[in-house]
């Protein structure tokens, strides 16, 4: 049996840096993780977590608690401080794996940042996959795409619940999303087996639907009815800001185009569909 490895998780109080670390613990992996707030990741703590407190500007707690790690996950945010700050903290992080040994990363980045989208978001993190292999340390890329999570976020599910969802993509236009438990997996995945991950850029989706069969599928599962209702393209900047509004027009006119089958045959990994991710998610269950 391979040994346990030890595997350093940042951001492992938000979406995608939890279900790394849970999906870590899980297969029997040593999680340390790094975040502001130690008492956030309480629940990760009682699942057997190791919590360091530091942060991205902090270059101390960076070194203490890269040192001795087999493996870091990278995640960062442009939505806090903005994509100049993603881009810094990444380059951070990165530098730390570098200078104290740490044989491996995985940096979670978004699906389309290597095609030159314009998109703000996107670029700061193909700044960061640039930086990481440019210190030519090993390195796996993940380009997950649009979360399912996001149907049940603060800016989504009040209107979804009211039976009413809005965006400014075209009723017609699929879209591709994943759930994030998902991108747990495939980043476990390649700490466990990096022979296989190693110098991989891979493109992330479980499932794609048009958006009226994406509100119909909620409908379903929540047995309350919720139409679709497209914000113009002329109002998606004032409705939603300018990065995103970018996003959302980039999504109309090219979008993601991640072979699902394909992925899921390269790398022996079930990805989630959309039915299923409705069927586990509480927001979204039926009431008995």
């Amino acid at each position: 049996m391979a040994s346990r490895k030890t595997i350093l998780v940042t951001g492992a109080t938000g979406q995608q840096g939890g279900a790394v670390a849970r999906c870590l613990i899980s297969k029997g992996q040593n999680v340390r993780v790094l975040t502001r707030s130690p008492e956030k990741a309480r629940e990760l703590a009682q699942r057997g977590a190791e919590v360091l407190r530091g942060d991205f500007d902090d270059r101390e707690s960076l070194k203490e608690a890269v040192r001795g790690a087999d493996g870091v996950f990278i995640v960062g945010t442009p939505f806090e401080k903005g994509p100049e700050a993603e881009m810094q903290q990444g380059k951070e992080i990165v530098l730390a794996c570098w200078k104290f040994g740490a044989p491996q990363i995985v940096y979670t980045s978004v699906c389309a940042a290597n095609k030159n989208t314009g998109i703000p978001h996107f670029e700061s993190k193909a700044k960061v996959e640039s930086y990481i292999k440019e210190t030519g340390q090993a390195c796996t890329i993940l380009r997950p795409v649009w979360f399912m999570e996001n149907f049940a976020s603060p800016w989504l599910a009040p209107s979804i619940e009211k039976g009413v969802m809005t965006t400014p993509v075209h009723p017609e236009r699929k879209l591709q999303m994943i759930a994030l438990s998902d991108i747990g997996e495939f980043a476990s995945e390649a700490f466990l087996r990096p022979d296989e991950f190693l110098g991989k850029d891979i493109d992330l989706a479980g499932d794609e639907l048009t958006m009226r069969d994406i509100v119909m599928q909620i409908s379903c599962a929540s047995n309350r009815e919720v139409r679709y209702e497209q914000i113009p393209d002329e109002k998606a900047e004032a409705a939603v800001g300018h990065d995103f509004a970018l996003m959302y027009l980039w999504f109309n006119r090219v979008g993601y185009q991640v072979d699902i089958p394909q992925l899921e045959h390269r790398w022996g990994i079930r990805m989630t569909t959309f039915s299923r991710w409705l069927g586990r998610s509480a927001l979204y269950r039926k009431a008995a």
